[in-house]
């Protein structure tokens, strides 16, 4: 198996893994306990601590472990928004945020009877500081703003150390997931609440790092205890906390290094995979981004499918999309940019990733978007094999109502030669994801997107909830 979803998870460091086993003998005790066992425990999770809060340029004091990325995040969104209480309980968050920021904001804001207010993304997924600047000056009671170091899903970086400046003169505290890049490029300046997962960097699963910079208002929203500051109730992990902190020093040791390596790995694939396979759009900044992370679409397929077969030939990839046949809906990252939801792959490279190992999942891609797109005519968006373009109709409607992502544009794409040039195509869809996935095809393939109308039924063609009807002009 040719791992490269380093994104959910990177495999265990060896030095991290050596730490790991060293202090299951040494660090197995309770470090709250005044025996010897518990002080020893005290000294590896203290030492482990300064680590990490080095790297992450603060004081040990401001930062926590607690049991996951997640809830790092988490008890970050949740004890930011009850320490900001009496300032404010409107939140902003970038369209693009991890699902675990945008349940917790969602969490929150009903909590405090607040709301949370979407600052928008541009086509690469980048967070528009104009936007930003101007729901700051018309927001007055903004608690704080959430904004990602880079994105989960494309890579793509965020102006965090801008966002921040413009936020601190209003006062206005930044809460960063910082996941996608911990371990891998220095700290961005400027946050005032940090978190991250340990198992994104090469550390254990099971750790996660929280820091609340001093001066920022901070009050925990869950029951609380005596450890780690009463925000992560329960005992910690010592001998995965310090494995977490040594794989978190090996890693910054080669991190330049890497990401060299890994730029020039995902370069590569951003210039071959639209040479090997038709009809593909790879999303995200192609410059500013982590440089481990290279995420692409590929119209007409099924992203299920696409991950089963490249599972099958031994390549472990992750889908940003949610366009698959368990769920109706796309990715809200890839819906905030406007792109292609469908047939996404996210290719997130590990730290010990081959250049080998790249070329053979390029050897097979093709194979597999083959064998996860159904019906391979529709590949070429142009008339069928013998249409006579002589009895090609001015218009024609396509009732897609009822059927999934791709669906839609496979007969948009099969039926579009049915059309005079300059004719228009009329394509009716209920699926959320033509809305996203029919003004991409039209990019791709060169016609004319026209616009949307909610399709209310005509033609005996009963109304269907969320229905649109899509309208496409032929081009040659």
């Amino acid at each position: 198996m040719v791992y490269l979803d380093a994104a959910g998870a990177e495999p265990l460091d060896p030095a991290g893994r050596e730490a790991y086993l060293a202090a299951l003998d040494e660090g197995w005790a309770g470090p709250d306990r005044l025996y010897r066992e518990g002080r020893r425990a005290r000294m590896l999770l203290d030492a482990a601590r300064e680590a990490v809060a080095q790297e992450f340029g603060c004081r040990a004091d401001e930062l926590v472990f607690t049991s996951s990325g997640t809830t790092a995040v988490h008890q970050g969104v949740l004890g930011l928004a009850r320490g900001r209480m009496r300032a404010g309980t409107t939140i902003a968050v970038g369209a693009v945020e991890h699902s675990s920021v945008l349940h917790a904001v969602d969490v929150a804001t009903r909590r405090s009877g607040g709301r949370s207010v979407i600052v928008p993304v541009d086509g690469l997924g980048r967070v528009s500081l104009g936007a930003l600047a101007d729901l700051v000056d018309a927001e007055a009671g903004l608690a704080f703003a959430a904004i990602q170091s880079a994105n989960h899903e494309v890579g793509t970086r965020q102006p965090v150390t801008q966002a921040a400046g413009l936020l601190a003169e209003r006062g206005v505290p930044l809460l960063m997931d910082a996941a996608v890049t911990l371990g891998r490029e220095p700290v961005p300046e400027g946050w005032a609440v940090l978190a991250g997962s340990a198992r994104k960097w090469g550390g254990p699963t099971g750790v996660g790092v929280l820091a609340v910079r001093k001066g920022t208002r901070f009050a925990a929203d869950w029951p609380e205890d005596e450890r780690e500051r009463g925000w992560a109730p329960g005992p910690v992990n010592v001998p995965a906390i310090l494995a977490a902190a040594t794989a978190l020093r090996t890693r910054l040791g080669e991190a330049a290094a890497t990401a060299e390596r890994h730029r020039e790995l995902t370069a590569l694939l951003r210039a071959r995979i639209p040479e090997l396979v038709p009809n593909v759009e790879v999303v995200g900044d192609p410059d500013d981004r982590a440089p481990h992370i290279l995420t692409f679409s590929c119209l007409y397929a099924s992203g299920e499918a696409l991950l089963l077969e490249l599972d099958r030939l031994g390549f472990a990839v992750s889908s940003g999309s949610s366009c698959t046949a368990s769920t109706l809906t796309p990715s809200h990252v890839l819906e905030a940019m406007g792109v292609l939801t469908q047939g996404n792959v996210r290719v997130s490279l590990p730290w010990r990733v081959t250049a080998d190992e790249v070329e053979q999942f390029l050897a097979v891609l093709p194979g597999a978007v083959r064998v996860a797109r159904p019906q391979q005519d529709a590949e070429a968006g142009s008339a069928p094999a013998g249409e006579d373009e002589a009895v090609a109709e001015p218009e024609l409607e396509i009732d897609a109502l009822g059927k999934l992502c791709p669906l839609p544009v496979i007969e948009l794409g099969k039926r579009i030669g049915q059309v005079q040039v300059g004719g228009t195509v009329r394509v009716l869809a209920d699926d959320p994801a033509a809305r996203l996935d029919i003004p991409a095809w039209c990019r791709l393939t060169g016609h004319d997107y026209l616009g949307a109308a909610a399709f209310e039924g005509e033609h005996g063609i009963e109304a269907v909830p969320g229905a649109m009807a899509y309208r496409v002009r032929r081009r040659e």
